[in-house]
C-alpha cells in the first residue's frame, strides 16, 4: 500500500491509520475489519477473542518491566458514521476512505474521516506491534455498533476482562479527560385517538429557525424547544377558540433538540380562523421578545386555507396530548454544584406527532446517576398514566458515575503535566459513552476516556490534526510506562 503520511512518528501509528481507512466498516458493516483484527493477531500470537458480533478483544503480555503489573483495558470502536456530500460519489459499503492531507491536517474526499475511532484503533494496534515498549498486560477491547447504540459492548462478554482499570480512547479534544457521562433511554408515549370528519377553513402554524442541538451535548444551552412552544401556542388557542387540532409534527429524532415543528387546526368558518391567527400572532410576538438575543432565527408563519376538509382529533385527545406534552420533563433537571454545574440529569422532548389513529410523544431522559435516571424514568410514566399513554422504552444504556477518587486520574494528570507543561483538563460529558456499559458490568472498573482533538465528526468535514494525534500516542505511552510499575 502506498501511504501517503510519511513525515509523521511512529511511522506505524499513521501508517495503521490508513490500512484501516481502506477497511468499509460502517455500522453493522464491521466484519471484514474485525477479521482484519484477527488475522493481525494471530500473525504475532497474541490471544484474541471474536465474538458474533464481530467485537475483538485482543490481550498481550506485559512488556519491559511491566510483566508482573496489573492489566489494563484499552478501549475503542471498530464502526464508523458513514456521512458525503450531495456530490460525492462514494459507496461506503465496499469502498475505502479517500484520504487527503494538507499542512498537517487529514481529511477524507467529501466523506467522513472515521478518525471517531480509527485512532484508538491505529493506536492500539501500534502498541500490540511493538515489543520494545514498557507497558503492564494490555487487553484491547474493539468493540461494534458503537454509532448506532452501543450494541457491540451491550453484547460482549466482559467476564473475559480481567482488567480494572480503563483508558476509553473515543474522547475528541486534546488535553481534555472525561470522568463521567451520562446514561439514557428512548421513551415513547402512545395514545390511540378518535378523529372525526370536518370541513372548514384550516389555520397552520410553521415554527422554524431554533438552533436546536444535541439532547445530550448542548443541552445545558437551554435552548428552546420547538415542540413546547408550538404546544405553549396551540393550548392557548384551543383554550380561547374553537378550533379543531389536526395535526403536529415536531422533532425528528429522540437525542436532537427540535428546531422546527409545524401544527394544523381546522375553524368551522373563516371569520373564526382569521381571530385564531390574530390571537397566535400575538403570542408569538411574546415568545419571540423572551427568545430575542438567544434564538436570532426564530420565526413561526401563520397561513389560513378556507374550503378544506379534515379528519380532525376530539377534544379529549387534543388536551391529554398538549397536557403531557406541556408537563413533560424537558432541559436540565440536575447539576452537580461541586463539579463546575455539569449537568447530572435532563430530558429532551425530542419527538411529537400526530397518526391517523394515534398520538406520539418521544423524551430522551440521562442522566449520570442510575438512581436519578430511574426517578425521571418513574416521573414519565406517571404522566403517561396521567393523561391516558402507554408506554414504550427502547435503547437503554447505563450512565458513568463521577469517581471522587481515582488512580488512573492521578496518572494521566501527572503524566501530561510533565509532558506539556499545563494541566489536564476533567470534564464529565451528558452524552453516552462505552465506559458506563463497562463500568456497569465490572465492578470497581476505574475509566477514562481520552483522545486527540477531532473536529467536526460525523461530517464530511471531519478533520484530524496529526501532531495532535502524535502527542496523543506520547501520553498513551508515557501512562503505560507509569503503569507498569504500579500495582492495585
Amino acid at each position: 500500500m502506498e501511504y501517503i503520511i510519511t513525515d509523521r512518528k511512529p511511522e506505524k501509528l499513521f501508517h495503521f491509520f490508513e490500512d484501516i481507512s481502506a477497511i468499509p466498516r460502517g455500522s453493522k458493516n464491521e466484519k471484514a475489519i474485525s477479521d482484519y483484527l484477527v488475522t493481525f493477531a494471530k500473525k504475532r500470537d497474541l490471544w484474541v477473542y471474536q465474538d458474533a458480533m464481530h467485537n475483538i478483544i485482543i490481550k498481550k503480555a506485559g512488556c519491559n518491566g511491566g510483566e508482573n503489573a496489573s492489566p489494563v483495558m484499552l478501549q475503542g470502536h471498530l464502526d464508523m458514521v458513514c456521512e458525503k456530500r450531495a456530490d460525492t460519489d462514494h459507496d461506503f459499503t465496499s469502498e475505502g476512505l479517500r484520504l487527503l492531507e494538507k499542512d498537517g491536517i487529514l481529511t477524507a474526499d467529501g466523506t467522513t474521516l472515521g478518525a471517531d475511532n480509527a485512532v484508538a484503533i491505529a493506536l492500539m494496534l501500534t502498541l500490540l506491534d511493538d515489543n520494545a515498549l514498557s507497558h503492564p498486560p494490555l487487553e484491547c477491547v474493539f468493540t461494534t455498533e458503537e454509532e448506532i447504540g452501543l450494541g457491540g459492548a451491550k453484547a460482549l462478554d466482559k467476564s473475559l476482562i480481567k482488567a480494572r482499570t480503563m483508558i476509553n480512547m473515543d474522547s475528541e479534544e486534546e488535553g481534555v479527560a472525561t470522568v463521567s457521562c451520562a446514561g439514557g433511554v428512548r421513551v415513547e408515549l402512545i395514545r390511540p385517538i378518535q378523529r372525526k370528519q370536518e370541513k372548514g377553513t384550516l389555520l397552520e402554524l410553521d415554527l422554524t429557525g431554533l438552533l436546536g442541538g444535541h439532547s445530550g451535548m448542548d443541552i445545558q444551552k437551554e435552548r428552546a424547544n420547538a415542540n413546547l412552544l408550538m404546544a405553549r401556542v396551540l393550548m392557548n388557542l384551543l383554550t380561547k377558540t374553537d378550533g379543531m387540532l389536526v395535526n403536529v409534527c415536531g422533532g425528528s429524532k429522540d437525542n436532537a433538540i427540535p428546531r422546527e415543528c409545524l401544527a394544523s387546526i381546522l375553524y368551522k368558518d373563516e371569520r373564526q380562523a382569521q381571530d385564531a391567527s390574530c390571537t397566535a400572532q400575538t403570542l408569538l410576538n411574546i415568545i419571540a421578545l423572551e427568545l430575542e438575543g438567544f434564538e436570532p432565527g426564530f420565526s413561526c408563519n401563520i397561513s389560513m386555507q378556507p374550503n378544506e376538509t379534515a379528519r380532525v382529533v376530539s377534544k379529549e385527545d387534543t388536551q391529554a396530548f398538549l397536557g403531557a406534552i406541556l408537563l413533560a420533563p424537558n432541559g436540565v433537571q440536575k447539576r452537580n454544584i461541586n463539579q463546575d454545574g455539569f449537568v447530572v440529569t435532563s430530558s429532551n422532548l425530542g419527538v411529537i406527532r400526530t397518526n391517523d389513529s394515534t398520538l406520539h410523544i418521544v423524551l430522551s431522559p440521562r442522566s449520570s446517576c442510575s438512581s436519578l435516571q430511574d426517578e425521571i424514568k418513574e416521573r414519565i410514566l406517571l404522566l403517561a398514566r396521567t393523561f391516558g399513554f402507554t408506554v414504550e422504552c427502547s435503547g437503554e444504556y447505563p450512565g458513568w458515575n463521577f469517581q471522587e477518587h481515582s488512580r488512573i486520574r492521578t496518572v494521566f494528570q501527572k503524566a501530561y503535566q510533565k509532558l506539556f507543561n499545563r494541566e489536564l483538563r476533567i470534564e464529565a460529558i451528558h452524552a453516552g459513552l462505552e465506559c458506563g456499559l463497562f463500568s456497569d458490568a465490572i465492578p470497581g472498573l476505574d475509566a477514562i476516556a481520552v483522545g486527540p482533538s477531532i473536529y467536526n465528526c460525523h461530517t464530511p468535514d471531519e478533520s484530524l490534526p496529526l501532531d495532535s494525534f502524535e502527542r496523543f500516542y506520547q501520553l498513551m505511552i508515557a501512562v503505560l510506562e507509569n503503569l507498569a510499575v504500579i500495582s492495585e
